[in-house]
């Protein structure tokens, strides 16, 4: 024992030396390199670093974690010192950043900070949906619904913390036509939905998920709540005039359901009665009354193909049709297919939705009050989240009584979901306090918490009920068990989520809806075209997480996927369809990861032109982990800063850096922007701007030479912490719904060092997150 006791006091002893040795490489390395800039005097960017005493080992005095948290940001992608000022040598750099490390990881081991999520925090748009469609089997419009959720650190999952009268009211009008779509007790009139196309849409080429050998239409999923006859009306797309576009001889149009064929029209120009034809009634006759089971089914309208021959013009035929002035349409297209129904009263059918929302249970049981109760209990533990109680059954008991005296037992039911589905337990998710800690305190969450927590990040869903049963044994925190159930949840199709929620917020997918490119240049993008890129980086990302392979490869993968439409944009031969399949990187030439896709080149584009400042923003931002700060204000126009002959963007750009208050920054995003100044506003390889050759050069902050995108996707790789560690910090942030603070980052830095030995694969990141204090521990306020 005494032999222990010496052992472990000269343990300490050696590590408190280790540590003043370290704080003592930092001090020199601030003073040598950093004082001129951050000392006492008028210091740049505010950041004051001649206030860092010497520490009395990992004492708290005198420490700031914030500082030395943003000198190790900018030292680690040696941004600072400046290039034009007096720089350390590679050795002192990992020197300075090891020190750096030792320091704000040991301090945070002997103080440790988890930091805090809300108490009290909603769904958002997307969880309410998903949510709903695991607990229900209803797939719900979320966004006709409820309002789009405001966006914070990049997510919408971060300020979701009020409920507006306003938006309860929403909720409670979307919880009671939820519960009459998954029950449908209660006898209605027809209902109605319309699904409407792009007015951009070009529909010349077919269109997946409809059979072979047609072209254009479209197919729509839609949930069918019970059996009867439904009006089925297809209208035609016009032009201002009203005249249906690309009308130019007779055209076959069929009504689909499920692929089968339903009904094959046929339109026609309309004739001449007495004056002007008369469109209004060409499309007139496209209604049908189809009888439609209950249940998921699809509803599709498309044209037969008819061969065509290219159009005798001077140029060669417009990939996009939509347009009549620069590229009208060549055959006619759909605008919207409507359905309404049934037509006449019906019982409900057996839906996915009712079978588990009622079960085997009669229309009139015995004992309707305990049936209602034996269906809704193993109901509210999945909405709410956790075992329910007696208080949890009180409110939606009350709701089927009230409704069921007066409609029936499946009524009452409905009334019973429509209650459960606007409590605070099933809108809000909830983390309470011990009720004997301190502020200040530190605490694991419960394993109920921690399975919520899990869930709404893996899944952007409500826990399943294998996870929650796991939690309710209280074992889900040992890390063997969360393991498994991280495994299980990435395999499970869920985890698409990481794909449409996550990474769709993370590299701004969701912008590129609203991106419309000044027709004038871009003559040739359309709708169609917009959504092949989004897929093709939705698909990157899909199988680097299904196949689990390195996040590396986002950056710079084997394979990319492509098809006709993209290709054809891409200038990618041999590639035709329109289904997505992936390409080698050898043969799709200038093409490969996220630098390389048109849906990042053009959400970080302006519609008339590239933006090299954006562009280096979105890298320093998402990929490099390092945004720079705010312009100042009265910053002048681009266009403003150059003379009428510096056409090209470099020269406008040069010109703008002239002044002092525009460098600083200008100088960390622009020569990342100009390396990719090859992609035109919508993703082109080009190699002129105009007449004047494109110039990619430049250098990095770092000092490294770089001479296009090739040059720069290799600065990323050498030093591949960098862009993984800016990765895993936007994942604890959609992880956690907030904001990743200084006190995170050696948690930040352990998931790395962990994933690192594991070729940073997709899952390395995800289980060391979720076994990370920050995500399993809370501090209390």
């Amino acid at each position: 024992m005494r032999q222990l006791a010496l052992s472990l006091v000269l343990l300490s002893l050696a590590h408190a030396s280790q540590a003043g040795d370290h704080r003592e490489h930092v001090d020199k390395f601030v003073a040598q390199y950093c004082l001129d800039c951050h000392g006492e005097d008028s210091p740049e960017a505010g950041l004051v670093l001649a206030d860092l005493a010497p520490l009395d080992g990992y004492g708290a005095a005198a420490w700031d974690s914030a500082a030395l948290e943003q000198v190790w940001r900018r030292v680690r992608l040696r941004q600072m010192p400046p290039p034009d000022a007096f720089r350390p040598d590679e050795s002192e750099y990992r020197d300075a950043i090891t020190a750096l490390e030792t320091l704000l990881d040991g301090h945070a081991e002997k103080h440790p900070d988890p930091g805090r999520t809300e108490s009290l925090r909603r769904l958002t748009r997307s969880e309410y949906r998903n949510s709903v469609r695991d607990l229900l089997g209803v797939e719900v419009d979320v966004d006709e619904l409820l309002p789009a959720d405001e966006s914070s650190h990049g997510f919408d999952n971060v300020t979701v913390g009020e409920l507006s009268p306003l938006l309860l009211g929403r909720y409670v009008a979307a919880a009671e036509k939820i519960a009459a779509q998954a029950v449908h007790a209660t006898p209605t009139g027809p209902e109605g939905v319309t699904f409407r196309l792009p007015p951009d849409r070009s529909q010349e080429d077919h269109v997946v998920g409809l059979p072979l050998g047609t072209r254009g239409g479209g197919v729509f999923t839609y949930q069918f709540s019970r059996p009867g006859e439904y009006d089925v009306r297809i209208r035609l797309t016009r032009d201002r005039d009203e005249h249906v576009e690309g009308l130019r001889g007779e055209h076959e149009v069929d009504l689909l359901l499920d692929r089968g064929l339903v009904e094959r029209f046929t339109v026609a120009p309309p004739r001449s009665q007495k004056g002007e034809p008369d469109h209004t009634e060409v499309d007139k006759h496209l209604r049908k009354r189809v009888w439609i089971e209950p249940g998921v089914r699809q509803v599709g309208v498309t044209f037969p193909s008819k061969s065509r021959s290219i159009p005798e013009i001077k140029r060669q035929p417009f990939d996009a049709s939509f347009n009549r002035h620069r590229h009208p349409r060549r055959a006619p297209a759909l605008l919207e297919v409507s359905v309404v129904g049934p037509l006449a009263p019906a019982q409900p059918g057996d839906t996915p939705s009712r079978q588990l929302v009622l079960g085997d249970a009669t229309p009139t049981p015995d004992d309707p009050t305990g049936a209602a109760r034996g269906r809704l209990e193993p109901l509210l533990r999945l909405a709410y989240r956790r075992p329910v109680t007696a208080e949890d059954l009180a409110g939606p008991m009350r709701a089927f009584t009230d409704r069921a005296a007066a409609a029936g037992f499946e009524a009452g039911v409905e009334a019973a979901v429509a209650a459960a589905l606007v409590s605070p337990h099933f809108l809000f998710r909830v983390e309470s306090e011990p009720a004997d800690a301190a502020p200040g305190d530190v605490y694991r969450v419960s394993d109920l918490e921690l399975a919520t927590r899990l869930s709404y990040f893996v899944w952007s869903s409500l826990p399943d009920d294998e996870l929650l049963s796991v939690a309710a044994a209280g074992t889900l925190h040992q890390p063997a068990v969360l393991r498994g159930q991280v495994e299980r949840m990435l395999r499970d199709e869920r985890s698409r989520a990481l794909v449409d929620n996550f990474a769709s917020q993370w590299l701004h997918l969701r912008n590129l809806q609203s991106f419309h490119p000044d027709m004038r240049r871009f003559v040739d993008f359309d709708d169609n075209l917009r959504q092949s890129m989004r897929q093709e980086t939705e698909l990157l990302m899909a199988h680097v997480i299904r196949e689990d392979e390195s996040v590396l490869h986002l950056i710079q993968p084997s394979v990319v996927y492509l098809d006709e439409r993209l290709a054809t944009h891409y200038g990618v031969p041999g590639v035709r369809g329109s289904h997505f399949r992936p390409v080698g990187v050898d043969r799709a030439g200038h093409r490969g990861g996220l630098l390389r896709q048109g849906s990042v080149l053009a959400v970080t584009s302006y519609a008339h032109r590239t933006s090299p400042t954006v562009r280096g923003y979105w890298v320093l931002k998402n990929l490099l982990g390092s945004p720079p700060p705010p312009p100042p204000p009265d910053v002048p126009d681009l266009e403003d800063a150059a003379s009428a002959q510096d056409n090209t963007v470099r020269a406008k750009l040069q010109a703008h850096r002239s002044n002092p208050a525009c460098a600083a920054c200008h100088d960390l995003m622009d020569p990342i922007g100009l390396a990719l100044e090859n992609y035109d506003a919508v993703g082109r390889w080009r190699d002129r701007e105009g007449e004047a050759p494109i110039d990619p050069t430049g250098v990095l902050p770092d000092g490294t030479p770089v001479a296009g995108v090739t040059d720069l996707e290799a600065s990323l790789l050498a030093r591949p912490e960098v862009f993984v560690g800016a990765m895993v910090e936007k994942l604890y942030t959609f992880a956690l719904g907030r904001g990743v603070e200084p006190s995170d980052m050696p948690a930040v830095r352990r998931v790395l060092r962990s994933a690192a030995a594991d070729d940073y694969r997709f899952s390395s990141l995800v289980l060391g997150i979720v076994s990370s204090d920050p995500f399993c521990k809370r501090t209390v306020q």
